[in-house]
């Protein structure tokens, strides 16, 4: 297993506004996670964690803490400026609103998970409240 990747399992489910996924990636922290949004094209990515893993004398290695990696196609474009992704209990969940029907794929979003605070997870993005466009910066200064 040293150094290959590991496909991330997914859960990928919708409501009548939003797609939601949900990737277990246990052991790393929020900023070891990047995800790239764009149209109906999700890519994770999840840096190597815990040096030394492979120098230990393992009797058993069934998973390791990174790096993961996965891509997956959605049934429908989402808007991923206003996207909200929490990472906690080693479990990323993105969650996706839809775009409506004829609008254009919207722009490619890239973003870094960066520890909020501690609490039940870190987060970037709104929390179930009216969607608007936000920077991660911006989010930190308003919530600091």
């Amino acid at each position: 297993m040293i150094g290959q990747r590991q496909t991330i399992p997914l859960r990928v489910y919708q409501t009548d506004n939003q797609i939601m996924l949900a990737a277990p990636m246990p052991g790393l922290e929020a900023e070891d996670i990047s995800v790239t949004i764009a149209g109906d094209h999700i890519e994770i990515r999840g840096e190597d964690r815990g040096p030394g893993q492979d120098q230990r004398d393992l009797l058993v290695e069934e998973w390791r803490i990174g790096p993961y990696y996965r891509e997956v196609s959605l049934p429908q474009p989402v808007n991923g400026a206003l996207a909200n992704a929490t990472y906690g209990n080693g479990v990323l969940i993105l969650s996706m609103p839809k775009l409506e029907k004829g609008a254009t794929q919207g722009t490619r979003v890239d973003f870094q998970l960066q520890p909020v605070g501690p609490g039940r997870g870190e987060r970037i993005g709104h929390t179930g409240r009216d969607m608007h466009p936000m920077e991660t910066q911006q989010h930190l200064k308003k919530h600091a």
